[in-house]
């Protein structure tokens, strides 16, 4: 097959870590590549974020980046591109008029709008991954979500007007009934993990900060991703030093306004010479950190899958996880980690500490997690199982004809 995957604002090619760089742009690009890996011609579409990038760029063979001209060639917050998506849309829709796709798959809600308009005016199947919904976000974050006010609605236009959801956890099937899109047009596969990568075997980053136990936590540093619990956390858990990987590069912490808040909440907990900022790191950086460490965390507000505790558990480490979204399909309570009520410094405390004082359980939920990892994750098993919702859109269309 031709598959178009749209990703207006993650990029495959985008360096990881920044406020809009995360999970999505590497699903977008591992999912293209293993399609690839099965004999699909991929393109992706993204915006030109840039003056000096190139119009197209060969990714791997099979997989091709069209960065789409819509608004300034220039970083824009995902959540200013909207005004842009008719743009976004419109140009596909010219490309496609000279040679379509088989089919078109968007990822996150603004994809969907400008994928919609373009696929429907090329009479072409459409998917749609969401990746994160507005009606979680705004409920957790309320006034501070910084979204356009239309974003509910043009979800649900998307939900209604694509021929077929992929969710990728059973919280977000939840999460859609209640925004009226039928259940009979969603299906669930999960985001997934390179077990190549991520794996207990390799180098682990040095220890060198002198404390018996390294808890690690890896993302984006905002607000939601819960570090101040984790640092609230570690006044329970005596010799046990907290590793946080992520945000702007190192030489630019000290500039960084979550960086400066965590700081203070460390200072003001006694543990600050417990917890250590690295950074942004290099992707071939993340691995060897996660299995330096003895638990990792991921103690979101708020999950919508999650890629973290994958990582985690493909490298043999024990996960101990907030119980929302996706980390409630992911982590396994007991066998592959714990689960614990979001911002909950206590009970992450209890929960880690009960792992730190058995090395034995330890290993064991390290050694589930990959066994899990391998049996649900890896690329080739999802690529799979969305070719298999490709190939139940297309058969339940019927054949268009005179379209070029």
């Amino acid at each position: 097959m031709s598959v178009a995957l749209v990703s207006e604002h993650a990029s495959p090619l985008a360096v990881l870590g920044g406020v809009d760089a995360g999970g999505q742009n590497v699903h977008v690009a591992r999912l293209a590549s293993a399609l690839a890996d099965r004999g699909h011609r991929v393109t992706v579409y993204t915006r030109r974020d840039a003056r000096d990038l190139p119009d197209r760029v060969l990714l791997r063979p099979g997989v091709e980046v069209h960065h789409v001209p819509a608004g300034p060639p220039e970083p824009i917050p995902k959540d200013e591109l909207l005004p842009y998506m008719d743009d976004f849309g419109r140009w596909m829709a010219r490309e496609w008029r000279g040679r379509a796709p088989d089919l078109v798959h968007s990822h996150f809600w603004m994809s969907g709008v400008a994928s919609l308009r373009a696929a429907r005016e090329a009479r072409l199947p459409f998917l749609h991954t969401y990746h994160a919904l507005g009606t979680v976000k705004r409920r957790h974050q309320k006034q501070a979500d910084t979204s356009p006010p239309e974003r509910l609605a043009m979800e649900r236009e998307v939900g209604l007007g694509c021929d077929r959801v992929i969710a990728t956890c059973h919280d977000e099937v939840y999460e859609l009934g209640r925004m009226r899109i039928p259940a009979g047009k969603v299906g669930i596969v999960p985001c997934g993990v390179d077990t190549a990568v991520f794996c207990p075997e390799g180098p682990a980053a040095d220890r060198d900060g002198g404390h018996r136990y390294r808890l690690l936590q890896l993302g984006r540093l905002v607000p939601r991703k819960g570090a101040a619990v984790s640092i609230t956390a570690l006044t329970r858990l005596p010799d046990t030093e907290l590793l946080v990987v992520g945000g702007p590069p190192a030489g630019r912490l000290h500039e960084d306004p979550e960086v400066r808040r965590l700081r203070e909440i460390a200072r003001l907990a006694g543990v600050a010479d417990r917890v250590r900022f690295t950074g942004g790191v290099a992707p071939e950086e993340v691995a060897p950190l996660l299995r330096s460490a003895d638990v990792v965390l991921c103690p979101a507000d708020y999950e919508p899958f999650g890629i973290v505790p994958l990582e985690a558990m493909a490298c043999g480490r024990p996960v101990v996880a907030s119980a929302v979204g996706g980390q409630l399909d992911t982590v396994a309570d007991p066998e592959t980690g714990r689960l614990v009520p979001p911002r909950d410094p206590d009970a992450l405390a209890r929960a880690v500490g009960e792992l730190l004082a058995d090395p034995a359980w330890r290993a064991a939920c390290g050694a589930a997690g990959r066994r899990r990892v391998l049996s649900r994750y890896g690329w080739a098993r999802v690529a799979a199982a969305t070719e298999k919702e490709y190939a139940a859109v297309l058969a339940a269309r019927p054949a268009v004809t005179g379209v070029a």
